[in-house]
């Protein structure tokens, strides 16, 4: 009997590359002083976990890892919370499998 071994979804993310546009990102978080629940949900639904709270208490956005999933574009554009545009052609995420 094979037996599996189970891979974690972050070892798979391991295998894409990134080929990062320094200085100009695709995705902005718009300035706040309180985050929105817009905001706060892009903390646990970004699948590559790119959105994180600094010290000050404020969201901000690393698109080095991005998916381009459009999880966040989907939770935040329409409320004015993010920016977001498709990355200058030849940068962002180059799966390595498809």
């Amino acid at each position: 009997m094979k037996v599996e071994r189970s891979v974690r979804v972050e070892d798979k993310l391991f295998c894409n590359r990134y080929l990062v546009d320094a200085g100009h990102p695709h995705i902005k978080v718009r300035a706040h002083t309180k985050p929105s629940p817009q905001l706060l949900a892009l903390l646990k639904a970004c699948p590559a976990r790119c959105y994180d709270l600094n010290d000050k208490g404020h969201v901000e956005v690393t698109v080095d890892g991005c998916m381009e999933c459009g999880t966040c574009r989907v939770i935040g554009e329409p409320t004015g919370d993010i920016e977001w545009s498709y990355p200058r052609g030849g940068y962002g995420v180059l799966f390595k499998f498809g």
